[in-house]
């Protein structure tokens, strides 16, 4: 399994250091939404980067439709990664999708982890009575609606919207990654997130943790950062990001680099 997954999902370790670094892309990217994040971190780490089997850098023949229908299954291959590489311990930056797979990996094996950096995080994206987590099931299957109809209109309407800020390169390049991915895939791996609901195992989180996030993101409103630092169990801290967007790694890099160095201290 190790060999054929470390191929499948394109995994490298680069940098020099003493420590593991774990950099996880979120939904719509590939690992190459971390390449102006990585000349921060490459003298003082080994960064380990891979691809979620969703992403369009990954061979679609390996996206199992059975077996990806939860987040576990991406935790499996989080873990799996890990072991193969024959890591013992790590730091972990996860953005959205992957911050989630980085929750559940570290209650699995708190020992991997000295440190999660959640970016754009959401235990639930979906409100729910008094939690607020920014969508209404009847805008999500709209969503899903429009990802199936014409998934090229979907991806140019969302990927600036996703953004925020007003970066034409960073619109480009993460539509470019959008644009990659099988649409039946992109849908399929969207599903799973906005049916995944972690709140209810936060608390068996003894990992520290810091929740990096924006200012003004249409995934997640800025007040799940303040849910996540109460209901995660370690000790947490917020880094509020005085920017707009989704994607802080793609649209504001050195910002983003000078917080991820502050919460690795």
């Amino acid at each position: 399994m190790g060999d054929i997954l470390m191929e499948a999902l394109n995994v490298r370790v680069v940098g020099s250091g003493e420590r593991f670094l774990v950099l996880a892309h979120g939904f719509g990217t590939d690992q190459s939404a971390w390449q102006r994040i990585l000349p921060f971190f490459t003298p003082h780490y080994r960064v380990i980067l891979y691809d979620l089997v969703c992403a369009g850098s990954v061979n679609p023949d390996y996206f199992d439709f059975r077996r990806y229908t939860s987040l576990d299954a991406y935790v499996d291959d989080l873990l799996n990664i890990l072991d193969a590489l024959s890591v013992d311990r790590c730091a972990f930056v996860g953005h959205s999708f992957s911050a989630m797979v980085g929750i559940l990996a570290s209650i699995r094996r708190p020992e991997l982890f000295t440190k999660l950096i959640l970016i754009g995080a959401s235990p639930r994206f979906l409100n729910d009575g008094d939690y607020h987590g920014g969508f209404e099931q009847g805008e999500i299957e709209t969503v899903f609606s429009a990802m199936e109809a014409n998934y090229e209109a979907w991806v140019n309407g969302f990927a600036p919207l996703a953004v925020g800020a007003d970066v034409p390169a960073a619109v480009r390049e993460f539509s470019r990654t959008l644009f990659n991915m099988r649409p039946d895939i992109s849908l399929f791996a969207c599903r799973t997130v906005f049916n995944s609901d972690l709140r209810g195992v936060l608390g068996l989180v003894r990992v520290p943790c810091c929740i990096v996030q924006t200012a003004k993101d249409v995934s997640v409103p800025a007040s799940v950062a303040t849910y996540l630092k109460n209901h995660l169990g370690g000790r947490n801290t917020v880094e509020m990001l005085n920017i707009e967007g989704h994607l802080p790694h793609l649209s504001a890099p050195a910002l983003l680099a000078q917080a991820l160095r502050r919460a690795l201290r």
